[in-house]
């Protein structure tokens, strides 16, 4: 077990800290896993751990119908930065918004000012970049995600691994059922 995250001994105040946030892969997540909503504030806090924040930034999709909008203004009202892609419904009904590029370009991008990159997915397709963030441009690269839906591969590459599912009542946001 790995100790309390405040006393990580990876972890230090003057790092310089960027959250990259695959939204669609923890929504589905916890409403598969817990039927419960992600609470991203606590989540960009917890990924922070008291270091110097630089860039949180959620990769979200929108429709055409713009009922995310609220959820997308509440990402922004919480200091994380939305970047969105429309969701893409091909002939034959299939729906498609994957981000899994566009999150890895600006890591990228970005790495050379971290010193820490926080991917907030439990997605494998992202175990290259876990990798090249490491070995390639010197940043701790950690990982949060749900541990029921993480890829084992992923959670190996990390310096950190955070299991959400571990305190639930912190990451997560029960629906309320209005009558």
């Amino acid at each position: 077990m790995l100790p309390n995250k405040s006393s990580h001994p990876l972890k230090h105040p003057d790092q310089r800290v960027g959250v990259f946030i695959d939204v669609q892969n923890m929504y589905y997540s916890a409403k598969n896993l817990f039927g419960a909503k992600v609470n991203f504030g606590n989540i960009v806090k917890e990924a922070t751990a008291g270091r110097k924040l630089i860039r949180a930034i959620a990769y979200v999709v929108s429709t055409e119908s713009k009922d995310e909008q609220p959820f997308f203004d509440a990402l922004y009202n919480l200091g994380i930065e939305t970047k969105e892609r429309p969701l893409q419904i091909f002939y034959g009904g299939d729906k498609k918004a994957d981000w899994d590029v566009g999150l890895t370009v600006d890591a990228i991008r970005l790495s050379s000012s971290l010193d820490a990159v926080v991917l907030v997915s439990g997605d494998g397709d992202y175990l290259p970049l876990v990798e090249y963030l490491k070995f390639n441009q010197g940043c701790q690269a950690e990982v949060m995600a749900f541990g029921g839906t993480a890829s084992g591969k992923l959670k190996e590459a990390a310096d950190d691994f955070i299991d959400l599912s571990e305190d639930k009542g912190k990451f997560l946001i029960k629906n309320i059922i209005r009558k």
